[in-house]
């Protein structure tokens, strides 16, 4: 049979029907939406539940008719070979995922659920197809998203994997593809850490990962050249939220190449704060407000974190659950169940003429000192830094002379950043001989 027949025959297998009896063509029916691992099987239990076999038996004969059809592409072109959307790699069974994602010792969560990953590929969709950018996929452990964004479509995947366990079964994955799959020993939380020197995988400099993979600069203007996507740690979920808006503002690190795109998961503790209205005393924050002028932010789901595989050092459940109403009533509605699918694109026009890199620090540490004490009247914490100006600038912005510092939208923070720059009554130097507040009351708690 020729190549050609053997294509031809790899798109019948997928459309056949019956033609005397006029049957629909076979479809695969979808695994379950989420689980609990709480079960005792994933602890040593000998009988698996019934729901935990359902999952199994669906995921096997999923999993074989991607063989299959796999088996089939491969003798036409070896084993590197370009994906096409006949072609599906076997993302294995969940159970069997779950295992491996077991084997972590360290604190880490993990996509296992075809159904997560799917749907986060859902969300890449016109990306992948139309080929605009290079995905960044943060710790992909057993590589269920990695399989499903490239049986999506996906033409370039960097896994950045920062355990050696999981790097073997990745790396042979890499070598079967034809280029879209690339592995690195390389942690994204801990790129360009605060030192000089040689440094160990999977520490690394962003230089050194975008100049091994051959990307480059582009002009903040452009389109999105990278979208990274993963969980933050929940153990330093804030701090890192702090390095890269630090990082955002002053184009250092991943966003010295462009507008680096974030889709990641986050608790929905750190996503209510991020995303608190102007009011909202307990909530609005600094770092919320930076987040908020320097990005589109754009909730895209809501996912119990029962439905991701949570390994810790120590054993038991390493998220907190939702606080307590009876020993918490006044923060009932404050809960912590969930962790957000949050796509963070940053602004085309957020720099100007007048807001660059070379004073957006200066933005960073007034916006921090505004919010310091939310209940504060802005026009006095302006008067501290140049008594008499403040009155001024409120009236030039239309805001009233009576306004909290909580009560400012964090567009119109950036229109009286703008406007200090240009006042001739305060000089470049004016914020920085401010003392800093408490950390604790600036946003890093």
């Amino acid at each position: 049979m020729s190549a050609h027949s053997s294509r031809l025959l790899v798109f019948a297998v997928t459309t056949v029907r019956c033609q005397s009896c006029g049957a629909q063509p076979l479809r695969l029916a979808p695994l379950a939406r989420a689980y609990s691992i709480d079960s005792p099987t994933l602890t040593g239990g000998s009988q698996k539940p019934q729901a935990i076999q359902k999952l199994e038996k669906l995921s096997n004969s999923h999993s074989l008719t991607h063989r299959n059809l796999s088996a089939v592409a491969s003798s036409l072109k070896g084993q590197c070979r370009p994906l096409s959307r006949f072609d599906f790699l076997d993302v294995g069974a969940v159970e069997e995922n779950i295992k491996k994602a077991l084997t972590c010792r360290v604190l880490r969560r993990f996509i296992v659920n075809p159904d997560i990953a799917s749907l986060i590929a859902d969300h890449l969709d016109s990306d992948l197809s139309e080929n605009r950018a290079v995905i960044f996929e943060c710790n992909p452990g057993p590589g269920v998203l990695t399989r499903t964004l490239l049986n999506a479509g996906a033409q370039r995947v960097v896994a950045l994997e920062s355990e050696k366990t999981f790097l073997p079964d990745l790396q042979a994955l890499e070598s079967s593809l034809d280029g879209q799959l690339e592995v690195v020993h390389c942690d994204f939380f801990k790129l360009d850490p605060i030192g000089k020197g040689p440094m160990k995988p999977p520490a690394m400099y962003t230089e050194k990962l975008f100049n091994d993979l051959g990307i480059t600069e582009v002009p903040w203007t452009a389109d999105v050249p990278v979208k990274v996507i993963g969980i933050f740690s929940q153990r330093n979920e804030r701090n890192m939220l702090w390095k890269l808006v630090y990082a955002l503002y002053e184009r250092l690190s991943v966003f010295r190449y462009g507008r680096v795109e974030l889709v990641m998961f986050i608790s929905e503790k750190e996503y209510t704060k991020l995303t608190a209205n102007p009011g909202d005393l307990r909530q609005y924050q600094a770092l919320g407000v930076l987040w908020q002028m320097a990005c589109d932010i754009q909730l895209l789901h809501k996912e119990p974190w029962s439905s991701f595989v949570t390994t810790s050092k120590h054993g038991g459940p390493a998220i907190p659950r939702s606080m307590l109403p009876f020993a918490f009533p006044c923060l009932e509605q404050f809960t912590n169940d969930h962790l957000c699918l949050v796509r963070m694109t940053p602004r085309r026009d957020l720099f100007t003429d007048s807001l660059t890199t070379s004073n957006s620090a200066t933005l960073v540490m007034m916006i921090k000192q505004c919010l310091a004490k939310r209940k504060a009247k802005l026009v006095d914490r302006l008067n501290s830094w140049s008594p008499g100006s403040g009155q001024k600038l409120l009236k030039q912005l239309e805001l009233p002379e009576d306004i909290f510092t909580g009560h400012v939208y964090p567009e119109e923070y950036k229109q009286l950043f703008l406007a200090m720059e240009h006042s001739e009554e305060f000089l470049q130097s004016w914020l920085y001989e401010e003392i800093l507040e408490n950390t604790q009351n600036t946003g890093f708690q």
